[in-house]
């Protein structure tokens, strides 16, 4: 019985301590795993979570879309997540998000690309400033492109 209980236990603090949940970016102390510059930028942030928990921190989205080469199988990357234009410092799903990439809009990489929680904040921005609409998929494709 007693050793039923330690498994239990053991169980309990293995499930707990590996939960797949992002992390808040400390802008000005957090370091990009990609491209190695300090995380400063509010507005293009990024960060990849593992299934089992671990978490990569971006200083940009084409930052995070290079870095994810580094795994034998997109299937060992459960959330991608991106920082909103019009929330700084949120992180919104990015598979979910509408990109812009727009001359008018600088990013810390060069690349123009920002990212929209949704496609109508996205399509305004776009009207105010230029530039091409991305979903995900066709960013991804995009950027390899490039």
């Amino acid at each position: 019985m007693k050793t039923l209980k330690n498994v239990l236990l053991l169980l309990l603090l293995t499930a707990w301590g590996c939960s797949v949940k992002p992390k808040p970016i400390d802008y000005g102390n957090d370091s990009c795993h990609f491209c190695k510059m300090t995380i400063v930028d509010k507005v293009h942030g990024a960060e990849l979570v593992t299934n089992k928990g671990k978490t990569y921190k971006f200083d940009a989205s084409e930052c995070m879309i290079n870095f994810m080469n580094q795994f034998e199988d997109s299937l060992e990357i459960k959330l991608y997540l991106t920082n909103h234009y019009k929330e700084p410092e949120i992180l919104i799903d990015a598979t979910n998000a509408t990109f812009l990439i727009s001359e008018k809009v600088p990013s810390p990489m060069g690349a123009f690309l920002t990212a929209f929680k949704n496609k109508a904040d996205a399509e305004k921005t776009q009207s105010e400033k230029g530039g091409i609409l991305f979903s995900w998929e066709e960013l991804l494709v995009q950027l390899k492109k490039l």
